[in-house]
């Protein structure tokens, strides 16, 4: 294993050389591969040279063009037997590049970073949610013994919501603690006054999808003549069967799994239609729980397939929605608050404090209960004025607490402290941050 000296890394900072940054991610997609995108983007442009380690994947060749160098790392998204040689690997991939930082993203390659480097370097580690949350039993017994050990492991453990820190420390894991809230890029999302009107982007996986949209209700069902009235910055949303662009419509964006509770809302929403008739319910994602979704869902539910951009989603939406049993911070909460949608979001770690103040009365449902859920959403719907006035303020909350400038600055500040260096950004990285797009 090779490791500089902090005398060296100082030397080569003095000389301008870029400090090394290694990160290592497994899963390579959802929130954790948007956040190491953009800690990629941002990074390149202030001058570092960035290394992923990562499966071969769509993220890698985001990551490739974005100008970093990719590294095949091949993991699985859950430990196994393969364990002992993704760590060989990742080992010879840190000899090879000599990383000044490693950053390990979520759980596996937190992992399998610690076993690998064992302290030798700086490492940061960042859960995206504690993996001993996400299952039951002696599984999560072990996990959590696990993360008691390896935090000697970590000279920081950065999380993303204050909720997700006290978690940690709670359950016992002793570490150096930086809370770092998750951002999203606002020009990129953003309402939709904010830009000329233009076709919504349609994709692929849609396109795939359309052939079988709505369940149960048929692209030959009733529509109401008199719906519950919109916002009137709303925009058409994407054009798929069956989808009247007139009707209340609440949008989840999420991969489809337990974790992010689209069962909890699929069973809230036949009351949400006894109040609203002829709202839709759009599902934007994929993922392990889609068949046994499809079977329970009622009618008037859209499944809308994975999207690489959901902008036109959260345009389209009077409201949107993330009833997730457990959470770090997620990002689809904080990009519809940043096209100036009010949204729904479970009582859970780091997702109240996404919400600006005084949105918990009103946006904020305890875990796994359909009925309050319910109330909640049909409350929203039927009230226009409150919807519009939330989304006004929930941009603004994004703009001042969750830009991801703000978040990519914080990670960097926080590698410079570790190599020992208070030195600032020069300003020509400055000017080049302000092209940072999601």
């Amino acid at each position: 294993m090779v490791s500089r000296s902090a005398g060296s890394l100082r030397d080569a900072m003095r000389q301008g050389a870029p400090p090394r940054i290694l990160h290592v991610t497994q899963p390579v997609d959802g929130g954790v591969a948007n956040v190491v995108t953009e800690l990629v983007r941002a990074q390149r442009a202030t001058g570092f040279h960035v290394t992923v380690a990562c499966p071969d994947s769509d993220l890698a060749q985001t990551l490739r063009a974005l100008g970093a160098d990719v590294r095949h790392w091949p993991a699985t998204r859950a430990p196994g037997r393969s364990l002992l040689a993704e760590v060989h690997r990742l080992a010879r991939i840190v000899d090879e590049v000599r990383p000044d930082v490693l950053h390990a993203h979520s759980a596996k390659a937190g992992l399998a970073s610690r076993l690998a480097v064992r302290g030798r370097i700086p490492t940061v580690f960042q859960p995206h949610a504690w993996s001993f949350e996400a299952v039951g039993g002696l599984t999560a017994t072990a996990a959590l013994a696990w993360e008691r050990w390896a935090a000697r492991w970590a000279t920081r453990v950065v999380c993303v919501s204050e909720a997700e820190r006290t978690r940690g420390v709670r359950a016992g894991v002793h570490a150096t603690w930086h809370v770092i809230p998750n951002g999203v890029d606002p020009r990129r999302f953003h309402p939709a006054t904010d830009t000329p009107p233009r076709a919504p982007a349609t994709d692929a996986p849609v396109r795939a999808h359309a052939a079988d949209t709505l369940v149960r209700a048929g692209a030959d069902a009733p529509v109401q003549t008199e719906p519950v009235q919109t916002d009137p910055v709303r925009v058409a949303p994407p054009p798929l069967p069956a989808l009247d662009p007139s009707a209340p419509l609440v949008v989840c964006v999420g991969r489809l799994c337990r974790q992010k509770g689209q069962d909890v809302l699929l069973h809230a929403w036949p009351s949400v239609l006894r109040h609203v008739p002829g709202a839709r319910l759009a599902l934007v994602g994929n993922g392990p729980d889609e068949e046994r979704l499809r079977d329970c869902a009622p009618e008037g539910v859209l499944f809308a397939g994975a999207v690489t951009d959901a902008l036109s989603w959260y345009q389209a939406a009077d409201l949107v929605v993330l009833p997730s049993r457990w959470e770090g911070m997620a990002l689809a909460p904080l990009e519809a608050m940043a096209c100036g949608r009010p949204v729904v979001v479970t009582d859970v770690a780091g997702a109240r404090e996404s919400l600006p103040p005084g949105h918990r009365a009103h946006c904020l449902v305890p875990p796994g209960q359909p009925e309050p859920l319910a109330d909640v959403l049909t409350r929203l719907l039927l009230d226009p004025p409150l919807r519009e006035s939330l989304g006004r303020q929930a941009r603004r909350h994004v703009l001042a607490a969750h830009d991801v400038r703000h978040s990519a600055e914080a990670v960097a500040a926080l590698y410079r402290e570790l190599l020992g260096s208070g030195r600032p950004v020069p300003q020509e990285s400055i000017e080049c941050r302000e092209s940072i797009r999601s």
